[in-house]
């Protein structure tokens, strides 16, 4: 199994998580299909070798181990899936400092997306 971006990094983007991933494995979308692919950070799945380093760093808390993702996220993991499929609209991420967004933040953002309390 792998770990998992969920939809939590949807247009937050934060890329602490690629800064401590030891082999590479987190990638950003380049292509055009918006739709299919929003604009949030993914693993793949292949190269992912489950070291955990990188859910501690998100500080949207949108990364879990695939066996672990709630129910309504289920969806997400496919997604992370996809770029399999499409590897060729996707590159590496790379790291760029933000700043970490405080709690109040995080908590609404989980509730946006409908993340289980």
């Amino acid at each position: 199994m792998s770990y998992i971006i969920t939809r939590l990094c949807v247009d937050c983007v934060n890329t602490a998580c690629a800064s401590v991933c030891p082999v590479d494995c987190i990638y950003e979308y380049t292509g055009d299909d918006h739709e299919k692919f929003p604009n949030q950070l993914y693993i793949d799945p292949d190269e992912c070798i489950d070291c955990a380093a990188c859910e501690p760093e998100c500080p949207w808390e949108a990364i879990v181990e695939e066996g672990d993702t709630p129910e309504g996220f289920k969806e997400d993991i496919q997604l992370n899936y996809d770029i399999l499929k499409h590897k060729e609209d996707f590159k590496i991420c790379e790291f760029d400092d933000h700043d970490r967004p405080p709690p109040k933040d995080v908590a609404k953002n989980k509730e946006k997306w409908g993340w289980p309390s």
